[in-house]
């Protein structure tokens, strides 16, 4: 795919917008756009990525960011018994 960046950066920046732009949680929405240009890009070879990534998720995106910073951080929670 010609520039794969742009089209992530593209990506990342709508589910920003439509996830009430919050601040300092820039990889959540970079790491989801990735993931969504990626499977599209694989599922559909030779299509414009950024043109059929599918529409935003909302919430759902975000939660799915947090786990993959959590798991990046190295850290675990340890629940209180």
């Amino acid at each position: 795919m010609p520039n794969l960046e742009e089209a992530i950066r593209e990506r990342a920046y709508h589910l920003w917008i439509a996830g009430g732009q919050p601040e300092g949680q820039a990889d959540i929405y970079w790491l989801n756009a990735q993931r969504e240009i990626l499977t599209t890009s694989v599922e559909s070879p030779g299509t414009n990525a950024a043109a059929a990534a599918p529409p935003d998720t909302g919430p759902v995106a975000t939660k799915a960011g947090k786990k993959a910073r959590v798991a990046r951080s190295g850290k675990s929670r340890i629940r209180a018994a």
